[in-house]
């Protein structure tokens, strides 16, 4: 056995499969783009390594898509055929993928917190915590778990950058701008951090100051994976949208969001369709983006890996003239639920299939239906996932319906 760069022992002799695992968890930190090949070559200096396998599957899980799910699976079968002899931080991390292999995601978030009550070196499971939590709209336990492990990780830099992402989430916006720019004074390579002042900027309407907090740090972005690259360029996209400047929103879009977007990625193109969305919400023609983005959407259509992304996919399918995509996909969900757990089930039947519904129908025009199906889930919109400033989004489209329909109501009125 050999201790791994956070001083956790993982059931290995190699220690070329230590090296690459030290990679992993960098990059996986980081939000780097080498972290699949660096959990691959763990697997290949070490086949019979349950941890290495267990990370692999937990990199294709937060995927978030069918293709990648079933890329998960021979290493969670690996991890498991070798798992008698491994130690029990690994025993509860390969059990905490298997939960979430199975959707079972209160299942997962308990092993995970388990974990970390014991070995709050493991920052891997601090993050994945997180993940979940932010999915859950769960922002207390999004903070808790990683505020708890602080006193073990006293100088690292990326356990500050997730708790400064909790404290803005939870509304403690001097804590977490304090956080977040003392871990980027740690180290100017924090993506995360970047991220978690940035939003923090965002809702205090320091707009000019956000922009240059994040252009100062856009060159370090550049090894990062499409997920956080297209991220944090649209965070900046969302500053000069607030200074009305369209061209350059329109620019950021085609050059650094869907420009550099994985285009088969779910998480990039949740961040393209949300960036366009706001543009329509401005009257802004946005061309023939829609339809180059919608073309991508066709597999997510009987997905459902996050009802967050679900409600973005059903807008642009619909903005793009692709109804029956639209109702195919809307009938998919109701579906989904005969096969989901009862921790998932009601928050799908009570606030995602309604909102999914809302969301379609102000893509179409029909905003008295949009009205209908929104107004009872807007209080309960956290629970489908996403952070304050993704999901104001569902707010102001319900706020454009109103609006709308005003409008409609008063030309009517006059025409009469």
């Amino acid at each position: 056995m050999l201790r791994d760069s956070q001083g956790l022992v993982v059931t290995t002799d190699s220690p070329d499969a230590i090296a690459a695992i030290n990679r992993f968890i960098d990059q996986a930190l980081f939000y780097g783009k080498d972290a699949e090949i660096a959990i691959l070559q763990a697997i290949t200096a070490d086949s019979t390594c349950a941890l290495a396998h267990t990370y692999a599957a937990a990199y294709y899980l937060s995927q978030e898509n069918r293709i990648a799910w079933q890329q998960a699976q021979p290493h969670l079968q690996a991890a498991q055929k070798n798992s008698a002899k491994i130690t029990d931080r690994e025993q509860l991390y390969v059990q905490a993928i298997l939960a979430w292999a199975n959707k079972e995601i209160d299942v997962a978030i308990a092993f995970q917190e388990e974990i970390t009550n014991k070995f709050p070196r493991d920052l891997i499971s601090v993050q994945q915590g997180q993940y979940h939590y932010f999915y859950l709209g769960d922002k207390d336990r999004l903070l808790q778990i990683a505020q708890k492990v602080l006193p073990a990780n006293p100088k690292n830099h990326y356990l500050y950058g997730m708790v400064a992402f909790g404290l803005e989430q939870c509304h403690q916006l001097a804590a977490a701008e304090a956080m977040g720019r003392k871990a980027t004074a740690m180290n100017r390579y924090d993506p995360w951090a970047h991220h978690a002042v940035a939003h923090i900027l965002e809702t205090q309407g320091r707009v000019n100051e956000g922009i240059a907090w994040m252009e100062s740090f856009a060159d370090s972005w550049e090894n990062c994976n499409s997920m956080l690259y297209t991220h944090n360029w649209w965070h900046i996209a969302l500053y000069y949208l607030e200074r009305g400047d369209i061209e350059k929103v329109l620019s950021l879009y085609d050059i650094h969001i869907w420009g550099r977007a994985n285009k088969r990625s779910p998480k990039d193109q949740v961040g393209a369709i949300s960036l366009l969305l706001r543009l329509e919400l401005r009257s802004v023609n946005v061309g023939s983006r829609w339809q180059e983005l919608s073309i991508y959407l066709y597999p997510r259509i009987h997905e459902h890996a996050l009802p967050f992304q679900d409600l973005h996919y059903v807008y642009a399918m619909a903005k793009a003239g692709f109804t029956n995509w639209v109702n195919e996909m809307l009938l998919s969900m109701e579906q989904h639920i005969l096969s989901i757990n009862p921790f998932l089930r009601q928050g799908w039947i009570e606030v995602a299939i309604p909102a999914a519904r809302g969301m379609a129908a102000h893509a179409k025009g029909d905003f008295n239906t949009a009205i209908t199906q929104l107004k009872p889930v807007l209080p309960r919109l956290h629970s489908v996932g996403g952070s304050h400033a993704q999901r104001v989004l569902f707010q102001q489209v319900y706020q454009d319906a109103l609006l709308l329909t005003e409008k409609q109501s008063w030309l009517y009125g006059i025409t009469a």
